[in-house]
This record gives C-alpha cells, sequence and structure tokens, in this order.
C-alpha cells in the first residue's frame, strides 16, 4: 500500500513510497521499493521523523503481534516485535507483574520501545527497558537471522537497543518484569516554588522511591509538583482502573495551546488542591496522557514540537535555571512539561539516550520560524552544558549536536543494516 504514516508530532508531513504489513516473523523481509531502503514503524508514537522514511519503504510492524512464551512463576515474557505494552500489561497484570520500565504511553510496540530504549519514571533505580531486556532477534536484509543476548553477539545486542531500527527487524523481544502485589502505587506529591525546592526535594524523596517525576511551569521559572511513588503490597482498599479515552474528534486547523491557555492552565494546575500522600491506579500514574486519545490533535494541523533534552550532573542546575530563562521570556511551553533527574545506571544500548544528569521534555506547537528560532536558543543552552537531545522526540536537531551528545555514533554507523534508512538517519548521519 502507499505511504499513509505519520508522526506523532504530525511533523515533518514525510511520506513513505510504500508500506508493507508484516505478520509472519519467519517470513523474508521485502525488498526496498528504491534507494531510501527499509524502516520498521510500529504504533506511530515517535514524535519527530525517526520512524519516518520519505521516499522509501516501511515495515509496518503492528501484525507481529503474537504471545510467544510466558512464565508466570518468573516474569520472563517472549512476545513479537509488534505486541504493544498495553496487550503486555493486560495478559501479565492480572498475573501480579509488571512492566520493568515504561514510557508516558502504553500505545507503543515492544520492538519500537527497545528501538528507542525508552525510560521512564523509575530510570534513577531501574536503569532504561534495554537494561531488563534479555534476547532478541534481529533479521538482517540479507536474510541472516541473529538471537543477541548480553553475551551471544553482544555487539549487535548494543547496537540494537536504542538503534532507531536502523540495524535490522527486531522480531521477537524477552524481556524481564516486575513482579507487583497489585495495580497500584502509593504516590507522594510535594508543591515547590522553583527549581531549587525541586533539586531539595530530589534529594530528599528520589532515593527512597523507586519512582520520582515532576510537572514544572515552564512558563514561571520552573515552579511545580513533585511526585514520588512505589507500589504497594497487599492488603488496603482496591483502587478502580481508568475508564475509557476521552476523545479529541475534532481536527482543528489552529492550536488551542498559546501564551492565554498555558498561563491559565499552569495557574490552575499548579495550585489545584493535590493530596500529600495518596493511592493511584497504575495506569493513572504512569499514563495520564493516555486518558485523551488523540491528544496531539491539541496542536492543530501543524503539528508540534516535542523537546527533550538531557543535562549532566556537572552542569545540569545551572543549564536548567537557563533553559526555564528562555522559555519563560519567549512566552511558549506545553500543558505537560516534564522534569526528572535519571541515575547511573547504564545502558547496554550504544546510542541510548538517558544518561546521568537531569532531563526535561516538553512540547511547543509548530509556529514555523518562531518556534524554530526558539529551539535553536534551546540547543546553546544544551550544547554549552554537554548534553544531548533525546532522537525519538526529535524532528529538527542539529547535527553537531546529535554528534557531540552520542559519542558512540561512529562505532554504531558499521552496523547499519545497508538496505535500512530513515528521514531522521538521512538528515542527522548519513
Amino acid at each position: 500500500m502507499t505511504g499513509s504514516a505519520t508522526s506523532w508530532g504530525r511533523y515533518p508531513p514525510h511520506r513513505a513510497v510504500r508500506e508493507w504489513g508484516l505478520s509472519d516473523r519467519h517470513a523474508a523481509l521485502p525488498i526496498a521499493s528504491g534507494v531510501p531502503g527499509l524502516l520498521p514503524h510500529g504504533m506511530g508514537r515517535s514524535y519527530g521523523d525517526v520512524a519516518l522514511n520519505e521516499g522509501g519503504d516501511l515495515l509496518r510492524t503492528r501484525g507481529l503481534d503474537r504471545f510467544i512464551a510466558f512464565d508466570p512463576a518468573t516474569g520472563v515474557l517472549r512476545a513479537e516485535a509488534g505486541v504493544t505494552l498495553d496487550e503486555i500489561l493486560t495478559l501479565v497484570m492480572p498475573q501480579g507483574w509488571f512492566l520493568p520500565v515504561t514510557p508516558g504511553t502504553r500505545f507503543v510496540t515492544l520492538g519500537g520501545a527497545v528501538a528507542n530504549d525508552v525510560h521512564g519514571k523509575n530510570h534513577h533505580g531501574a536503569g532504561t527497558l534495554g537494561c531488563h531486556v534479555l534476547a532478541f532477534e534481529l533479521l538482517r536484509s540479507d536474510g541472516s537471522r541473529r538471537t543477541c543476548t548480553p553475551v551471544d553477539h553482544a555487539d549487535w545486542f548494543g547496537a540494537t537497543i536504542g538503534g532507531l531500527g536502523l540495524t535490522g527487524l527486531i522480531t521477537w523481544v524477552e524481556i524481564g518484569l516486575e513482579r507487583i502485589s497489585q495495580p497500584v502505587l502509593r504516590v507522594v506529591n510535594r508543591r515547590f516554588s522553583g527549581l531549587e525546592g525541586y533539586w531539595a526535594l530530589d534529594d530528599e524523596l528520589g532515593p527512597h522511591h523507586a519512582h520520582a517525576v515532576a510537572w514544572v511551569d515552564c512558563l514561571r521559572g520552573g515552579r511545580g509538583i513533585f511526585s514520588a511513588a512505589d507500589f504497594v503490597g497487599t492488603g488496603g482498599a482496591p483502587v478502580s482502573a481508568p475508564t475509557g479515552a476521552r476523545q479529541l474528534p475534532v481536527d482543528l486547523p489552529f492550536s488551542l495551546v498559546n501564551g492565554l491557555s498555558l498561563r491559565a492552565f499552569n495557574t490552575l494546575y499548579y495550585h489545584r488542591p493535590v493530596p500529600r500522600e495518596a493511592l493511584s491506579h497504575c495506569l493513572s500514574f504512569f499514563y495520564p496522557l493516555d486518558g485523551v486519545a488523540h491528544w496531539n490533535r491539541l496542536y492543530g494541523r501543524a503539528g508540534f514540537f516535542q523537546y527533550q533534552c538531557v543535562l549532566p550532573p556537572a552542569a545540569m542546575r545551572e543549564a536548567a535555571r537557563d533553559l526555564f530563562s528562555v522559555i519563560g521570556r519567549c512566552g511558549q511551553g506545553s500543558f505537560l512539561a516534564v522534569f526528572k533527574t535519571f541515575g547511573t545506571r547504564r545502558s547496554p544500548g550504544w546510542l541510548s539516550f538517558p544518561r546521568e544528569g537531569a532531563t526535561l521534555a516538553l512540547d511547543f506547537p509548530n509556529r514555523g520560524a518562531t518556534t524554530l528560532a526558539l529551539l535553536r536558543e534551546l540547543d546553546a543552552v544544551v550544547a554549552a552544558a554537554g548534553g544531548a537531545l533525546y532522537p525519538a522526540k526529535d524532528a529538527r536537531m542539529p547535527r553537531a549536536l546529535f554528534t557531540s551528545g552520542y559519542p558512540a555514533l561512529d562505532r554504531f554507523s558499521a552496523y547499519v543494516d545497508p538496505a535500512f534508512s530513515s528521514s531522521f538517519w538521512r538528515r542527522l548521519a548519513a
């Protein structure tokens, strides 16, 4: 079929020449239509062009949706790459298991989660998803198949985790899950008036809780609400799972996110009553945006830019202050700006984004040259601090920032499948 896939940020509007629906993990790969080659594409939840392949072919992996094996005694799960995290949770939560690491949406494929080496609110202790991958099969365009583990084909293991789908097709993945007694977390909330308050709370609460994250008001110098959480044990009152998602049925030609709506929302959100301690169903805590289907439509047809950076420990406090200063001066930002601290556990993935330091993630409506100018200002702060940007969230970072942020790039390039490519890769590295 002709190309129809888009990114979640709806920018850039790249289209593939052809899309191949995969359903048999034992089958050979199709032959690419042209020079841009092949690229796996799952649920389309990457924000920029990392899962787009303008002028090339996309391998639609969602049809690889079978569970292969699950041991409820050990929590070891093997599933095809197109199975979603939501489908995994539906299977394993009733049996007392949860994902060891989860991003902010459960509507991504397992293969895509590995290819982007996703992280979650527990990175300071658990690391990335790649730290919990036990094995996967990699199918190359020459027909070869490798079962990769930290020991067997360890170089391919390191290149493919966080490898942006460029080393070949992941057909199945085996991961180790986390044991839970019930799908409920005890959440501690603390309001802070500025970044110094965040750092103090992070030092106080972060080391003592499995999950920690802060919502920040990016227009008011970084004030916000710090939340730390842990799965509860047995007993206690049951907590209901969230009901069906609300809908944004209208695809507006303009963005509902502007300076006026942002300031009003952020003020109300910051001052809303927040319990110092409460119980929350895990789906509500980990996936608040999944409660609004098609929430990307808030930003209108022009789409938006997601910007996520990581700042190293030596520079993170000063650089974070500078980032919020730039954003506040420009008056642009997002409803859901997330700030948290990464831990020291290193991923096996050579191109993995998370590393020790602080990370900020937020959205900007696409207002053309004005927004791009703001992002270049933020780039300058990140580059001066020795930081990096997240490829899964990017649609426009400069080549120099990608190169400086990923020192293993040259090593990784040797493992790129010659028949695979992406709009992101051609823009920044090819």
